[in-house]
């Protein structure tokens, strides 16, 4: 008797015969985001805990800043939401908001628009979070010896891939 193994899965309802693994693949995502907010937020409080400033940043707080701060170019709100992919730029308004009024980021009014940097702080801050990121989660990813430089290149493209299927399967949906 061969024994069927067991899914994993967060929506019994949602499985059927033809998304048994798409189910699957939906809890692991659900499960690594929520993991990666929780990084985002911990490592991001971890650098803060050495700074003069008390901020409690959420996870779109810290991906907004290491948005800003990408390249030390200047960004307006359009750019960010773009870059994280998000519609609702009232959200990522109020993340650099915040992010301002915490010194991590500084705002110049051009026009109608608002023009977003990080400040020497905020730059600092993304410096002290990559060394933290280095500390907690490099040498954790070279301990598992099959993760490397190429694997990891090789999730990141097939993420990507998955990002554009769920972003046009939600385009599609608006048109049934």
């Amino acid at each position: 008797m061969t024994r069927q193994r067991a899914r994993i899965v967060s929506s019994a309802h949602l499985v059927s015969e033809r998304a048994v693994e798409l189910s699957e693949v939906e809890y692991g995502l659900i499960v690594a985001n929520n993991a990666f907010g929780l990084w985002c937020v911990r490592g991001t409080a971890a650098a803060i805990a050495e700074f003069p400033v008390a901020a409690d940043l959420g996870v779109l707080d810290v991906l907004c800043l290491h948005s800003v701060n990408h390249r030390e170019r200047e960004k307006k709100l359009a750019d960010i939401c773009f870059k994280l992919n998000i519609e609702d730029t009232h959200i990522v308004n109020y993340a650099l908001k915040k992010l301002v009024k915490a010194g991590f980021v500084e705002g110049r009014k051009q026009g109608k628009e608002v023009f977003y940097a990080t400040s020497k702080m905020g730059r600092a801050l993304c410096l002290r979070y990559r060394e933290i990121r280095e500390a907690c989660l490099v040498e954790a990813f070279s301990a598992l010896g099959e993760v490397d430089a190429e694997n990891l290149a090789g999730l990141a493209r097939q993420l990507r891939v998955l990002s554009g299927l769920y972003g046009q399967a939600a385009r599609g949906a608006t048109n049934l």
